[in-house]
């Protein structure tokens, strides 16, 4: 049982759980959810305080139109994103009572309203949407944390902290623009209940709305970029989140649904001198008011709503600089939105580590029920549970890798950056994490991480090495391990196929 992967190790506990509980009904309701959301895609919760730029963010990691950002009632109820063969909408009152909510287009995007109903009515809405990026990944709309409303507020704590039970999401995405201490007190409770108190598993930062930190300018990303270093710097000694990446969620959003015509107009404006359009940039009516400009004023308008100032001058520094079509402009854009970074830091933290963040939380919904209801059948599962929370792997790297954050070592500059590299940072494919080209796996891999196992099986055993230093060279040579018998097991099955 001690080499099964996570979820089939948590399928077993549960199965022996139903003969065990077989007489009580809502407990066994209970295991039947649990092992069902092992079944489904990540749930990730989108979170921060309110005007945090959550439901922009969320339609720019979606690449459409679907979470409404004005201030309708549905930002103030808990929206389940998941994918669907074709758009549904549905509300769920508090007595489960369901209310299909027609779907609706409105500028050029789809999207749906509550219609008479209201927030006090609704619990929660369900969206399912025919979109890819669905299909691995539940995402979570939240109330804003900080609003006036504690009926709203306390919408999100309920999804996230609980009275009882475990977190609904299996990661978090925090938005904030400043970290105050609402932020940091909120990260500390998502720490204890997401996470488990075992460090920040599944917690990302986003220092959202970043082009607004540089008042617009051409150079506002990088502003925003030394703020979320900064922010970074002060949550790794806090230990509350894995890392913090600065995004325009307007420009993220507006580049992956950009229009040919706007494109066209953009391309009109680019050839009018930078001065000239600085000038009309100084505020948004006089930019769509400016009568020497190209394009006619409803066009102006769509695009300063679309993107905004940094969007605008962005798009137009890209077409200066030789953009040649709609589609060079929107790669340009979505980087220089903050988006692509994020996306990939998603898809390190949370996609690649999917199975592991979904059987941690399952793991502490187990102990918990165990814990309330305890029985003597039960204890070798009780046993089982802690020892996989304790003892799998991708639990530990995660843990070592935000205490590498905080925690003073006496590897250099270069051994941090790699052991960070072996234990998964960036990215869990063997190829990346022995930082070698993904055609050469087959041929040197398993030379590769021989070598690996035994750099920091000596570095653990230096006399020099300090004890926390040691205990993380021991789990990434662990972590080396493991790249090394999966790469063996291709490699049996690549012969076993060849005979």
């Amino acid at each position: 049982m001690t080499t099964a992967a996570p979820i089939a190790r948590l399928e077993r506990v549960i199965a022996d759980a139903r003969q065990i509980y077989a007489g009580h009904r809502e407990l066994v309701e209970r295991l039947d959810a649990c092992a069902v959301r092992l079944e489904q895609p990540l749930r990730i919760a989108v979170a921060g305080a309110i005007k945090a730029g959550k439901s922009t963010l969320l339609n720019a990691l979606v690449g459409e139109d679907i979470a409404p950002t004005d201030a309708t009632e549905c930002t103030r109820v808990v929206t389940w994103f998941r994918h669907g063969a074709k758009p549904a909408v549905t509300a769920t009152d508090g007595r489960g009572h369901a209310t299909d909510i027609p779907v609706r287009r409105r500028g050029g995007g789809l999207t749906f309203d509550l219609g008479q109903l209201t927030a006090r009515d609704v619990d929660r809405i369900d969206v399912e949407w025919p979109t890819a990026r669905l299909v691995q990944t539940t995402l979570i709309d939240t109330p804003g944390t900080t609003s006036l409303s504690t009926e709203v507020s306390a919408r999100t704590l309920d999804l996230l902290i609980p009275d009882e039970g475990n977190s609904a999401a299996d990661a978090v995405i925090y938005l904030f623009r400043s970290l105050d201490e609402s932020d940091l007190d909120f990260l500390r409770q998502i720490s204890g209940n997401v996470a488990g108190g075992a460090g920040p598993l599944g917690v990302i930062g986003v220092v959202s709305r970043a082009d607004e930190l540089g008042v617009g300018r051409v150079d506002a990303m990088h502003s925003a970029r030394q703020i979320a270093k900064q922010f970074t710097r002060e949550l790794e000694l806090t230990g509350l989140c894995q890392t913090a990446v600065p995004v325009a969620g307007l420009v993220a959003f507006t580049a992956k649904t950009l229009r040919q015509h706007e494109y066209n107009d953009l391309r009109e404006l680019s050839a009018v001198a930078p001065d000239q359009l600085e000038l009309a940039l100084l505020s948004a009516d006089r930019f769509v008011r400016t009568e020497t400009l190209p394009t006619d004023c409803e066009a102006r308008a769509q695009l300063i709503r679309r993107l905004g100032p940094f969007g605008i001058r962005i798009a137009l520094t890209c077409l200066r600089a030789g953009a040649p079509d709609c589609q060079t402009l929107v790669d340009d854009l979505l980087y220089r939105s903050g988006v692509t970074e994020l996306e990939h830091v998603i898809d390190v933290h949370f996609g690649q580590r999917a199975d592991d963040l979904k059987a941690h939380n399952a793991a502490r919904t187990l102990k918990d029920m165990f814990a309330a209801h305890p029985a003597t059948a039960a204890a070798p599962l009780v046993k089982a549970v802690d020892e996989l929370v304790a003892n799998v792997h991708g639990f530990q790297e995660l843990r070592l890798l935000a205490k590498l954050r905080s925690t003073p070592t006496t590897l250099r500059d270069v051994e941090l950056t790699d052991i960070r590299r072996i234990l998964g940072s960036y990215g869990t494919e063997p190829a990346q994490r022995l930082d070698i080209d993904a055609f050469a796996v087959t041929g040197v891999g398993m030379d590769h991480a021989l070598g690996e196992v035994n750099r920091w099986r000596a570095k653990a055993r230096h006399p020099m090495t300090d004890q926390f230093t040691a205990g993380a060279c021991m789990v990434a040579a662990r972590s080396a391990e493991h790249v090394l018998a999966r790469l063996r097991d291709s490699a049996a099955v690549g012969r076993a196929s060849g005979m």
